[in-house]
């Protein structure tokens, strides 16, 4: 199991503290330090829609252009989600049968190791 995100997230840490408590081994990737590749977020894409993906109450969202938006939310450029991996709505958590997007206790609640 794989966890994305950054450790100053408050949303990431409590994703962090659930899956500790309940025993759930996962590794995590600092997307901000580890940087984060088009391949990874186009296989994202494959089992979510960019909408539930991009988070657009973030700082990066706010600074692009009406045009950067449009492009992103499109498809046509993805490239802003890796140079700018705050875009993406934390943490996201590959589980092998399913992709989580955000923290959600019910979610992660039904996790198989």
């Amino acid at each position: 199991m794989k966890m994305y995100g950054i450790p100053n997230c408050d949303t990431v840490r409590k994703a962090q503290k659930f899956l500790q408590a309940n025993n759930i081994a996962f590794e995590f990737n600092d997307f901000k330090k580890q940087g984060l590749d088009l391949t990874t977020i186009l296989k994202w894409l494959e089992s979510q829609p960019i909408e539930v993906l991009v988070n657009k109450r973030s700082t990066s969202w706010k600074q692009l252009t009406e045009k950067q938006k449009e492009d992103l939310m499109s498809k046509k450029d993805l490239m802003p989600l890796t140079e700018m991996p705050t875009l993406i709505k934390r943490p996201v958590l590959e589980t092998g049968t399913a992709l989580l997007v955000g923290f959600k206790a019910e979610e992660y609640q039904n996790l198989t190791v």
